[in-house]
């Protein structure tokens, strides 16, 4: 995966927690879900990039 997807899956996480605390301020449960959601799908990518950096790195790709 290039850096541009990096850095949007990482600000996608980072959106995720914003979502999720202004959730728990306005005592929103639906937003702090919605926001924990985000978070999820963004490690899942970020774990989908460190297995195909990791293969790279193994096979010299």
């Amino acid at each position: 995966m290039g850096m541009d997807d990096k850095i949007r899956n990482k600000a996608e996480e980072l959106g995720g927690k914003a979502k999720e605390a202004f959730g728990d301020l306005t005592n929103n449960e639906r937003l702090e879900a919605e926001g924990q959601a985000d978070q999820a799908g963004a490690k899942a990518k970020q774990a989908g990039e460190h297995v195909k950096d990791a293969a790279k790195d193994a096979f010299g790709k």
